[in-house]
């Protein structure tokens, strides 16, 4: 998977000496710039904008995120309580499914409550007539899967072959509508806007029979709205014309595209040997600090590094040297690079755009420790340490 984001912006003057080592760095400025190019969106076409959970939660900037967008989404019972406590504005809440026990709760703290089937509306019912009856006011919704595959990962993709996610387009009914609010579809992974129109224009002929029954209509995530080449003009339009032909509401819920470049993950070599090329050692792990290079895979852009023109750095090539982090993974390597430094013990590094999912993702496998979280406001300077942990965070964990 070939990452789009990596412009290192203003941390490219930033003295990676400054912070502790692993630590995780978000601009305030630069999440700032990313908010305004959403609240544009959303002013331009009359949408609401809810920013994702699942991909950015560091709730000591929900300050910052409550001065542009229209509030957040959820993913359960946990992060609706985040929501609740530190966030400003609406809280839409999807989870593939739920348990009866949080459901009360979820209920009472969400605005939207959507569902990934109409059968568990239908288990739920109950539950949700109880929670209207003592004053929850909530609307329910429906996850709907268009059948339109569009992601270069089939991991990432909601709509590949037999996916869990959201009820199958062909097989709404009637019946279905009656139950619910409005639907709720996210089936895009760091794209641009033409997925996008092709995904509604295979929704629209079988959602059509009920535009003017749904209050809104959920989009999700996946929007790389805030990259420099997406087509915002085109999307502005696309949403305006969806809202003028369904008479319902619209929502977006970007989750990357609010800290898209706005965060780096710094590091230091801890050791280098040779073996066939290059490998060093740091104190980065890709698999307890950057899950999804793994998972997905992809290679995460570094700060300060000069790649050839036009050439890829393959196995074993001339100047490159082998990442990888401290775990007993044998597979726990980031990547093959060319340095901006020495490859000696003691050198710092970094890797770009690490605000969205690999702050969420984090673990402490292996007793590997956790970064550090600082924010830092390149318009200002100012650089603040949010939260270390320590050895009791890992073992409290534990039992």
């Amino acid at each position: 998977m070939q990452t789009r984001a990596g412009d290192p912006g203003a941390f490219a003057q930033f003295d990676l000496t400054r912070v502790d080592s692993p630590a995780f760095v978000v601009d305030a400025a630069k999440l700032r710039e990313n908010l305004r190019n959403l609240a544009d969106i959303r002013d331009r076409s009359g949408i609401k904008m809810l920013a994702a959970l699942k991909a950015f939660s560091m709730w000591k900037v929900a300050p910052i995120i409550g001065e542009y967008l229209d509030g957040v989404c959820t993913s359960g019972l946990w992060e609706a309580r985040l929501a609740s406590e530190f966030y400003d504005g609406e809280i839409a809440t999807y989870s593939a499914a739920y348990k009866p026990d949080d459901l009360e709760e979820i209920c009472r703290l969400s605005d939207h409550v959507i569902f990934n089937s109409p059968m568990q509306i239908g288990r739920c019912w109950p539950i949700l007539e109880q929670a209207r009856t003592t004053g929850g006011d909530f609307d329910i919704g429906l996850r709907l899967n268009p059948l339109h595959p569009e992601g270069e990962v089939a991991r990432y993709d909601p709509c590949a072959p037999h996916s869990r996610l959201g009820f199958p387009i062909d097989q709404l009914e009637d019946e279905h509508i009656e139950l619910i609010d409005g639907i709720h579809m996210h089936t895009l992974c760091e794209q641009d806007f033409e997925p996008l129109r092709r995904t509604w224009d295979v929704a629209f002929d079988h959602l059509e029979p009920y535009f003017g029954q749904f209050k809104w209509i959920n989009f999700g995530g996946g929007h790389h709205i805030t990259r420099a080449d997406y087509q915002r003009d085109e999307l502005v339009q696309f949403l305006l014309d969806v809202q003028e032909d369904t008479g319902a509401e619209v929502y977006l819920e970007p989750g990357e595209a609010v800290a898209l470049d706005a965060g780096i993950l710094v590091g230091t070599i801890l050791d280098a040997h040779w073996n066939g090329m290059p490998v060093a050692i740091t104190d980065i792990s890709a698999t307890c600090h950057m899950p999804d290079v793994l998972e997905a895979p992809y290679r995460p852009a570094m700060l300060g590094e000069e790649p050839v023109e036009g050439e890829m750095i393959d196995e074993g090539q001339g100047g490159a040297v082998r990442l990888g982090g401290p775990s007993c993974l044998a597979g726990d390597v980031i990547g093959d690079y060319r340095l901006p430094v020495p490859c000696e013990p003691g050198q710092r590094i970094a890797f770009l755009d690490q605000a969205h999912y690999s702050m969420v993702k984090t673990t402490t496998f292996n007793g590997v420790p956790l970064p550090s979280i600082w924010l830092w406001d390149s318009d200002t300077d100012a650089l603040e340490c949010v939260r270390r942990f320590d050895y009791e965070d890992f073992r409290d964990r534990l039992s």
